[in-house]
């Protein structure tokens, strides 16, 4: 590890090949993913169709750029866009380039409207990628130290809450959209009130703003839906979405519907590598074989056994706050820091992650078998139910 640059505080593991949801490291231990890659592996790990397909694109043609039409770009469009009840795509290789697609339309509509500094709402606990405009756009401090002076444009407001956004609107006249996640991940797997959602589309529509949603942890139906707005009854203008749509071949895409489809236009916005034809062979056969093996409905189905497992062996528990969320987006939030079940875990032969400092997050691929959930549900219930006891456990919370 010398030659890395210290990004990432790795846990002591190397994992050399996986299959389905199973994983094995370089001594040949096994452990069951419960994390999918941070929801990427939807369809598990070697899979026999992307393999197939994958290496078939290879020996066929990998990149020509996007000077050309590209047929699979274009049939991958128009199914994503499909599934999501949009009009047109934008594709690019990560879910931080997703969302920066999604702040320049924001800004092209601002600017259209003659907004000279137009300005995008987001919320205090999200999550939208470390570029420079995305951490402005996150809202955490953490993530945001040391890389100042922040991307300006950005009014920062509680998440699930409604007043703090009719706030913002009877005070500013230079919003121009609203960047939310449906469903926050890295923030701690936070699930708004059900008419949250609905209520940011009524003011985005009064206020001739742009409601724009960052899918990309939820999106791909991890949530038991194709993308979890879907729970509701609304639509947003704009979209971001990546991880799980190329299963690990690295893929984003910003959909947008109506007006904002057209804001991009030649030379306002472009990508090398994005949507070329091996990532858009991926995203095609992600969607073929969650559409064959019923994916969205069987995430729905796992989700609901999970976490009345969860809330079956720990209700009532003392220092576990709530367990919550929707399909395979699970988390388990405790009274205080619990980073090391992270490696408890790891030795019980279970991959797990803790997010916002407290709160136990699972992400399990979307082909996990009945047996290997409820494997899932009484190892970590085993394992917080020691640590929530243990009188050496730290008692404050560092988000």
């Amino acid at each position: 590890m010398e030659y890395l640059m210290s990004a990432y505080g790795r846990l002591p593991v190397s994992m050399v090949r996986g299959d389905g949801v199973k994983l094995w490291d370089d001594q040949g231990r096994e452990y069951l993913d419960a994390l999918s890659g941070i929801a990427v592996c939807g369809l598990g790990h070697a899979n026999k169709a992307m393999a197939e397909a994958l290496n078939e694109q290879v020996n066929s043609l990998l990149h020509v750029s996007n000077l050309y039409r590209e047929p699979l770009q274009e049939t991958l469009a128009q199914q994503l866009c499909s599934i999501a009840g949009m009009d047109k795509a934008f594709f690019c290789n990560s879910g931080a380039e997703a969302n920066e697609a999604c702040i320049k339309v924001a800004r092209l509509h601002g600017h259209k409207k003659n907004i000279e500094t137009p300005t995008i709402i987001v919320t205090d606990t999200a999550f939208h990628g470390r570029t420079l405009a995305t951490i402005a756009a996150t809202g955490n401090k953490k993530i945001q130290h040391g890389f100042g002076p922040l991307t300006p444009g950005f009014a920062v407001v509680p998440y699930n809450d409604i007043n703090a956004i009719n706030k913002i609107k009877s005070e500013r006249n230079d919003i121009v959209a609203i960047l939310i996640e449906p469903v926050q991940g890295e923030g701690g797997i936070n699930v708004p009130a059900d008419d949250y959602l609905s209520q940011v589309r009524a003011i985005c529509n009064e206020q001739d703003w742009l409601m724009m949603l960052d899918e990309i942890q939820s999106g791909m139906g991890r949530t038991g839906k194709w993308f979890a707005h879907q729970h509701t009854n609304i639509q947003p203008d704009v979209m971001a979405v990546a991880k799980a749509l190329g299963n690990g071949i690295p893929i984003g895409a910003c959909l947008a519907r109506g007006h904002a489809a057209e804001l991009i236009q030649p030379g306002s916005h472009g990508t090398t590598f994005g949507g070329n034809p091996l990532s858009s062979r991926a995203g095609l056969t992600v969607i073929k074989e969650m559409q064959r093996l019923d994916l969205v409905s069987r995430a729905a189905e796992l989700g609901e056994r999970i976490q009345a497992g969860f809330r079956n062996r720990l209700h009532n528990r003392a220092g576990v706050v709530e367990v919550r969320g929707k399909g395979l987006m699970i988390g388990i939030e405790l009274d205080k820091p619990c980073a090391e079940l992270v490696q408890q875990a790891l030795d019980a032969g279970l991959l797990i992650n803790v997010a916002s400092g407290n709160v136990v997050r699972l992400l399990p691929p979307l082909v996990l078998n009945d047996e290997q959930a409820d494997h899932i549900v009484n190892t970590v219930s085993d394992l917080v139910i020691a640590f929530t006891e243990s009188a050496d456990a730290p008692a404050k919370v560092d988000a």
